[in-house]
């Protein structure tokens, strides 16, 4: 609203009401996780009852190699 303001349009409340609507629709939309599984951005969706199952599995899985190497990135130039 403010952008469209500093170019000098003026917005009426319905316009307003409009552009607020259109930005929390979009914005529900891309926080369900069901958006972000659909893109492959996560790796699964877990039932909040299977929390503590999934966990210990994690845990379990990552104690199997604890001999990881020191990861070194050497020099970084910026």
């Amino acid at each position: 609203m403010k952008q469209l303001e500093r170019s000098g349009k003026k917005l009426s409340e319905e316009e307003r009401k409009e552009l607020f609507d259109s930005t929390k629709k979009t914005y529900e939309e891309q926080t369900d996780p069901r958006y972000g599984a659909a893109r492959l951005w996560i790796d699964k969706i877990i039932d909040p009852m299977e929390t503590r199952q999934a966990i210990t599995q994690a845990l379990e899985a990552a104690s199997l190699n604890p001999d990881v190497p020191e990861f070194k990135v050497g020099v970084l130039q910026t």
